[in-house]
């Protein structure tokens, strides 16, 4: 068969296929040019907040001066911290102020390449990037600047209130552009130390530190600067998780985050391998303190001062928990030791005196000594738990009365150990806190109205009422020198004579006819000095005076020295019937060692800004209340208390051994109620008041429960240790300055006693005991 001949196929050129790929690779690179400029676009828009689809961003003066919340710092007058306002306790350090260990351990835990970037690693991101694409773990991708960023701008909670903001997967978007953005923009304007400094005050360490210094304090109670290698890396490897990796409540997982920051020092080189085994074989030790409000010099007289600072700082735009201010104070920190060791060592010894007194008994008892009534069930209605629980229950009482009644594990205040832990039910606990005693004590300079001392009562974390300004209570015969000072401006002599004889004041209005009794409760018929008369605190030669001098002129001289509390003008005004503080009395006691110049208490000298630029200075308010005369005749008056025959201050000489010049006063209320007492250097005026939480709880008789035996001590007990470092606190052992005239009136009073003795009433007996008797005396 013969072969058939096939033409060849036409022929086809293969396809051109650089042509092909080249639009291909054209598309792409204008797919990824549209995607840059995109994305230029997009940051360009975050950073101005286009059409405020993206949220606000920090403006250059926000950038330049970052907001950080610092706490503010209160300083005694002699330069001791005593504690800190704040929200967050922070207090910021210079780079120079940190370890080097610390910089070391943050950078190669936090961004080993920190020093080659500008504010953003590409590589990092390139890595975490792949990561995602891959799977596996890739680390994190933030560089230090972004994450201080992210905590100086709160990006994710304050810069996200765009109208984009709530799109998901949207909002993480912006707000890592911002922080992108934001850390350029921090690389431009500080420099990498700076930053590093920035970052290690910024954070976070959980236990209410913020910042290294806190940090430090907190958890080892040291500078940064002198942090350990093991103590930095710790603290850097809480930043990550201050919760989780707190050393306290997670020692283990704790010391693995510490190890393995140590971990990546050593693949930086940062450590060589001795220095990291040996680093990383040694455990966890602490000393560990968090700091509050509880604790720290004065806590009571911090309280009083913050009220004053909240209102200064409202009309000026400053935030005392926020703005690192420094306020300067008048107290001294070692007269606020004394005083408060002072309070501590008396109280402790008559809490145990008044849990003898009462044994088997309950104290709180009306005008007559019974027993009041429902006296718990009325007090737990003024709580704000029995508040709460009325709310909860709709006031249902068989719910209200269970769980008062239900026992729970808690803390309560002792004096054996400061706390102990016991099992109670609100009822209980308040049984218990109304048997205490409490006080109050404030020492003040009268030149000067500085307030050196303050103890508002036994002990802040438990009992946070303050006894010297918010607690006023009857003073007794603390106000009787407003009597007294009334009769010596008006003429009346140191050395005036009157009978102790009954003085009646009639009925008036439907009130019935009031004669006043002696401390022993009767009258001895016997003439005595006006000086006598206050030294022993009759009471019937101070009513004779209020008869002739009217109780509206006593009240006026209390008022012209400092008194605001409202006193009622009755008979019975100068024997203390109206409450007033203890810090009212001091400021008006003052004004008799002043040269009758009354001066305000101060509390604070001066107020700076973080950067130490002064924003406030204060000075004492004053005013002329007396001539210079009636006031030293008033501190010769009241001399008489500690150097009289049956003073009711007398154990300060005879006791105490005190061989300077003093004046004092006491004070007991009706049932012993209260107890005060007031004393007087020349530059020392200092008020103290003892007593129960409700007046119901008090001794019943005066061998316990009044001025001179309840209160007087405390005085004596801090001025014992001002007189043995008065060189170092500057106090003065010499006499009350007298007036630079020649006085118009006779105080040597001595030619009126002649030879007689008088016998020393019951009050003045008391008075006559050896302090070592008062402070080892057993029941």
């Amino acid at each position: 068969m013969p072969t058939v001949s096939r033409p060849k196929p036409a022929y086809r050129p293969k396809p051109n296929r650089p042509e092909r790929f080249g639009a291909v690779t054209r598309t792409l690179w204008l797919l990824f040019g549209a995607g840059v400029l995109a994305a230029i676009l997009f940051v360009l828009a975050v950073s101005i907040n286009f059409l405020n689809l993206f949220g606000s961003m920090p403006n250059l003066r926000t950038l330049e001066n970052p907001k950080s919340e610092l706490a503010s710092e209160i300083y005694s007058a002699d330069g001791a911290l005593m504690g800190k306002y704040f929200r967050e306790n922070r207090t910021p350090v210079e780079y120079d102020d940190l370890s080097q260990h610390t910089v070391d351990a943050l950078v190669a835990t936090e961004d080993a390449r920190f020093e080659q970037h500008s504010g953003i690693d590409a590589k990092a991101m390139m890595r975490v990037a792949s990561g995602l694409v891959l799977g596996g773990k890739s680390g994190g991708g933030s560089t230090l600047s972004q994450q201080l960023a992210k905590m100086l701008f709160r990006t994710r909670e304050d810069l996200n209130d765009g109208k984009l903001n709530d799109v998901p997967g949207l909002r993480m978007l912006i707000t890592k552009t911002k922080e992108w953005i934001l850390a350029v923009r921090l690389e431009r304007n500080y420099t990498k130390r700076e930053i590093l400094r920035m970052y290690l005050n910024q954070a976070e360490y959980g236990s209410n530190a913020y910042g290294i210094f806190t940090a430090a304090k907190t958890f080892f109670n040291k500078k940064p600067k002198e942090l350990t290698l093991e103590e930095s890396a710790l603290l850097v490897g809480l930043v990550n998780g201050p919760t989780v990796f707190n050393p306290v409540r997670n020692p283990e997982r704790s010391k693995k985050r510490r190890d393995w920051v140590l971990t990546q020092m050593r693949k930086y080189d940062y450590l060589d391998e001795g220095t990291y085994a040996a680093a990383v074989a040694k455990p966890i030790k602490l000393d560990y303190k968090v700091e509050n409000q509880n604790e720290g010099i004065a806590p009571y007289f911090r309280v009083e001062v913050s009220k004053m600072l909240r209102s200064w700082a409202k009309e000026t735009g400053y935030d005392l928990y926020a703005d690192g201010l420094k306020i300067y104070t008048t107290i001294d920190s070692r007269m606020q030791r004394y005083a408060e060791t002072a309070v501590a060592d008396h109280m402790k010894l008559q809490q145990r005196w008044f849990d003898a007194h009462w044994k088997g008994q309950q104290p709180w008892r009306d005008e007559n000594g019974k027993l009041i009534p429902n006296f718990l069930s009325t007090s737990i209605q003024r709580t704000e738990r029995y508040r709460s629980l009325h709310t909860r229950f709709d006031g249902n009482k068989d719910s209200i009365k269970y769980y008062l009644n239900k026992r729970y594990r808690m803390k309560v205040f002792t004096w054996n150990g400061g706390e102990k832990e016991v099992t109670m039910s609100p009822m209980d606990s308040l049984a218990y806190y109304k048997r205490l005693l409490h006080a109050g004590f404030m020492a003040m300079n009268p030149l000067n109205g500085h307030i050196k001392a303050w103890v508002g009562g036994i002990n802040f974390k438990y009992i946070k009422y303050d006894h010297v300004k918010q607690g006023k209570r009857q003073p007794g015969s603390t106000f009787k020198p407003f009597v007294y000072v009334a009769a010596i401006d008006q003429g009346y002599s140191p050395c005036y004579q009157r009978p102790d004889v009954a003085t009646t004041f009639p009925a008036v209005a439907g009130r019935a006819p009031y004669t006043p009794k002696n401390f022993e409760g009767g009258f001895s018929g016997r003439t005595f000095t006006l000086r006598q008369a206050l030294a022993r605190s009759m009471n019937s030669i101070t009513a004779w005076l209020v008869q002739k001098l009217g109780p509206e002129t006593i009240v006026a001289y209390a008022k012209r020295l400092g008194i605001t509390s409202p006193i009622e003008a009755v008979p019975a005004v100068g024997f203390g019937s109206s409450d007033v503080s203890i810090y009212e009395l001091s400021g008006a006691y003052s004004t008799f060692v002043n040269r009758g110049v009354w001066t305000a208490p101060m509390m604070v000298t001066r107020i700076e800004d973080k950067n130490g630029n002064v924003l406030r200075e204060f000075v004492a308010q004053t005013k002329e209340a007396l001539n210079e005369e009636t006031a030293y005749l008033m501190t010769y008056m009241m001399r008489g208390a500690v150097e009289e025959q049956g003073g009711t201050s007398i154990i300060l000489r005879n006791g105490f051994k005190f061989p300077h010049q003093m004046a004092g006063k006491t004070g007991t209320t009706s049932n012993y109620s209260d107890a005060w007492f007031m004393g007087m250097t020349p530059d020392l005026v200092c008020g103290t008041w003892v007593g129960g939480e409700d007046r119901s709880i008090h001794f019943r008789t005066g061998a316990y429960g009044q001025g001179s035996r309840l209160a007087l001590p405390i005085y004596g007990l801090f001025m014992r240790q001002v007189y043995k470092h008065n060189k170092d606190i500057g106090i003065s052992t010499g006499e009350f300055p007298k007036p630079q005239k020649p006085l118009d009136i006779e105080i040597d009073c001595s030619r009126y006693y002649g030879a007689q003795r008088d016998t020393i009433p019951y009050e003045q007996k008391l008075n006559q005991v050896d302090i070592q008797d008062l402070e080892d005396q057993d029941i």
